[in-house]
Formats: C-alpha cells, sequence, structure tokens
C-alpha cells in the first residue's frame, strides 16, 4: 500500500514542480511521478548534508518539491526540458 501512495504523492509533488518550473506542457503523467520521487530522495538527501531536518509532513513535502524543483533545474540544465 505504501507503494501506491509514493506513487500518487510523487506524482502530486512532479506536478506542482513542473508548474512551478513551467515544464508542466512538456511532462507527462510517469514523468511528473518520476521527477517526484527521484526529487523528493534528492532533496532529503540534500537536506541531511546540509543538516536540515525536515519536521512534520509539511516539512517534509516542502523538502520534496524543492527537491523535485532542483531535478527539473539539472535536467533543464542538461537539456532534457527546453
Amino acid at each position: 500500500m505504501s507503494f501506491v501512495v509514493a506513487i500518487v504523492i510523487g506524482g502530486i509533488i512532479g506536478w506542482l514542480a513542473s508548474l512551478i518550473m513551467k515544464t508542466n506542457a512538456q511532462m507527462g503523467l510517469i514523468a511528473n511521478i518520476i521527477v517526484g520521487i527521484v526529487g523528493s530522495v534528492l532533496g532529503h538527501w540534500a537536506a541531511g548534508a546540509l543538516g536540515i531536518a525536515a519536521i512534520g509532513s509539511l516539512g517534509s513535502f516542502i523538502v520534496s518539491l524543492l527537491g523535485a524543483v532542483i531535478l527539473i533545474a539539472i535536467l533543464r540544465a542538461m537539456g532534457v526540458f527546453r
């Protein structure tokens, strides 16, 4: 069941990040899910490396969203998104 929740939350986070970065028209459902999940892992890893702890559900959501935004910025710099 937690796998389904991760997919749904990852999709929402990826979709919100694509709206923030204005790449929503270029990304589909699968890309949103992948960016959301990988971006969440990236955000929590980066926050841990900086000594920042995500407290509570809202803090975790914000860190995940920032990680997904950073991931889209990296992919844009690599030329994946224009």
